[in-house]
């Protein structure tokens, strides 16, 4: 469903997505709504399934894992059911996707160091063939979702 937000509904979101934890009064001063206008239109938004949700961003550096990485899963025939089935109980997943291409899945995951990657890919290989790359740095991170241009 393709739903029509308004530039006021556009401009809450955006504030949303700088910090999900802005006061309503805050957010009604930079759009030019009161408080309980705000709060309105953010619970219709909910309703809708525009807003999914609120999370904590949380340092996986000063959590004691120090890779990321980004690994694809190239599924064996029949495996890649029982993998689907499976992700969700691994700790180091962070994200999961499946994919279209020559492989099946990307994940984003978080490790204590090269000894626990070592681990957890002794975990998948029995899924399919991996390739890992290692996260060095965030270039764009959980950038918001904009108003689309007219073109």
């Amino acid at each position: 469903m393709n739903v029509k937000i308004d530039d006021l509904n556009w401009g809450i979101l955006k504030c949303l997505q700088d910090n999900a934890r802005e006061s309503f009064a805050n957010i009604g001063r930079k759009v030019g709504l009161t408080p309980p206008a705000v709060a309105e239109r953010v619970k219709k938004m909910e309703d809708m399934g525009i807003l999914e949700g609120y999370k904590a961003v949380v340092s996986h550096t000063q959590t004691g894992y120090q890779l990321r990485a980004i690994i694809t899963l190239r599924a064996f025939m029949g495996k890649l059911r029982p993998f689907l089935d499976t992700v969700g109980t691994f700790e180091e997943v962070l994200n999961c996707y499946r994919i279209t291409g020559n492989e099946n899945i990307i994940m984003e995951v978080v490790l204590k160091d090269q000894f626990h990657l070592e681990h957890f890919i002794d975990k998948l290989i029995q899924y399919g063939e991996t390739r890992t790359h290692i996260i060095l740095s965030d270039v764009v991170s959980d950038a918001p979702i904009k108003k689309r241009r007219n073109m």
